[in-house]
């Protein structure tokens, strides 16, 4: 059998199709295009829209199955040749016109995890970055994918995909633990303050299973008011303006090197939340000098801000694990004792739909501070705040936690993966993949 030396050896491709707007949202598999790649490669996790047109099984996608980009949507050409493997979550998709499906002649695990770690290296990346072409729409040929030069298959190299797959399943591990995580407290959120669970039990003198005697007693046993404003008695409807501070960010100039270069400040904007896989924010792409924060009127906001996208797009959250500055982007939520950070995430995420509807304009969605504001609240007592408070914070320390022993699993990861082209391994890359994981 002859070696296998170019990508081409491995796989042909199979060309996504458009598909009949009609039918999305209908019962079906996923729709599996550019969104659901990660620049540079990697699957990225999310809330896909379902397809119930006509599937032929070419173009059908499955777990463990490679898809490709070979254009991007923007002109930094970081999707493209990007590549991302199907997880187990998501149990059918379907190529779209933006992405490719590697179909390969030798269908065995092994060929397959060593070609998608090839094509997660910073050789390939820089492969495609010298290949791609256009100016609107930036794109690699497929022949100039199909002729990448692929590393032999040694006996080294195959420990270092296993040692990737291992920190990859580590990752994904902690995803999923995250994910039930945050479930656990949206579930309490919407028990305690939209649902009112304890409130109608005590009314109904119904038991509180899992509830102890201190907690129950916080909750009243009858309601006030009538119709759609019926909320606990003792309990108040206020405005977000009146319970929480609402500020905003900016930009100082690119042009101006005096705000950038060599600074030590985490500068968020929209980006940075865009492949968040929960909502906490660890880091930030770009950094602001100490003269760079004076610019901006809202300046350092401290640990534990809730940061709303206003716009580009409006929703996405996060509460800051770092001191922050803000671009223009944001609403800064900045909570007290009678509305946390930990409420008001869940209030966000709970009534988004409404956020979004408050949101204006034509180019582009966004919702203004001053539509933020008038938005109501249903606010219980200081004391059951404290108490949801209680509850649900080891619940974020936790993913916090994990968020961040999976960003120290992928420094590890992506200090390997170009090992596969020198097809050296030492002890210590062993020792470091091993010490992570314990």
């Amino acid at each position: 059998m002859a070696a296998k030396t170019t990508v081409g050896d491995y796989v042909t491709l199979q060309r996504g199709t458009t598909y009949k707007g009609n039918l999305v949202g209908k019962p079906g598999p996923a729709l599996l295009g550019l969104g659901a790649i990660q620049p540079g490669g990697g699957f990225r996790e999310g809330d896909y829209k379902t397809y119930g047109g006509e599937c032929p099984p070419k173009l059908m996608l499955f777990p463990g199955d490679l898809f490709v980009s070979l254009k991007g949507a923007t002109k930094d050409g970081k999707m493209i040749g990007s590549v991302a493997r199907v997880p187990s979550s998501v149990s059918s998709g379907r190529l779209t016109q933006d992405t490719v499906k590697l179909e390969f002649g030798d269908s065995s695990t092994e060929a397959k995890n060593f070609l998608y770690w090839v094509l997660r290296t910073p050789q390939y990346r820089e492969y495609c970055d010298g290949r791609a072409t256009g100016s609107a729409v930036v794109a690699l040929s497929r022949d100039d994918f199909l002729t990448y030069p692929v590393p032999p298959v040694t006996t080294t190299r195959k420990r270092i995909v296993e040692l990737l797959e291992t920190l990859d399943s580590k990752i994904e591990l902690n995803r999923r633990m995250n994910a039930t995580l945050e479930a656990m407290a949206q579930a309490l959120f919407k028990s305690w303050f939209v649902k009112f669970e304890p409130v109608h039990a005590k009314l109904h003198a119904r038991p509180l299973p899992g509830m102890d005697d201190a907690t129950t007693a916080l909750f009243p046993a009858t309601f006030e008011g009538s119709g759609s404003k019926q909320i606990p008695s003792g309990w108040t409807i206020e405005t977000v303006g009146e319970i929480v501070d609402c500020v905003g960010g900016g930009t100082p100039s690119t042009a101006e090197p005096k705000y950038w270069e060599d600074g030590t400040h985490h500068w968020a904007t929209p980006k940075d939340f865009s492949s968040l896989q929960a909502p906490v924010l660890l880091d930030t792409d770009r950094k602001l000098t100490d003269a760079g924060i004076a610019k901006i009127s809202s300046g350092l906001l401290p640990v534990g801000t809730l940061l709303l996208s206003s716009r580009a797009p409006v929703g996405y959250l996060a509460i800051t694990a770092i001191p922050v500055a803000i671009n223009q982007g944001f609403i800064a939520i900045k909570c007290n004792e009678r509305a946390s950070n930990f409420f008001m995430l869940n209030w966000c995420q709970t009534n988004m739909a409404e956020i979004e509807s408050r949101a204006t304009g034509t180019t582009f969605a966004e919702i203004s501070k001053q539509n933020f504001r008038p938005l109501p609240v249903v606010v219980p007592p200081e004391k059951l705040m404290t108490a949801f408070t209680t509850k649900v914070a080891p619940l974020y320390a936790q993913i916090s936690t994990n968020l961040r022993q999976s960003s120290n699993l992928a420094n590890l990861r992506d200090t390997l993966l170009p090992k596969l082209f020198s097809g050296r391994l030492g002890v210590m890359d062993v020792d470091e993949v091993a010490g992570a994981l314990e």
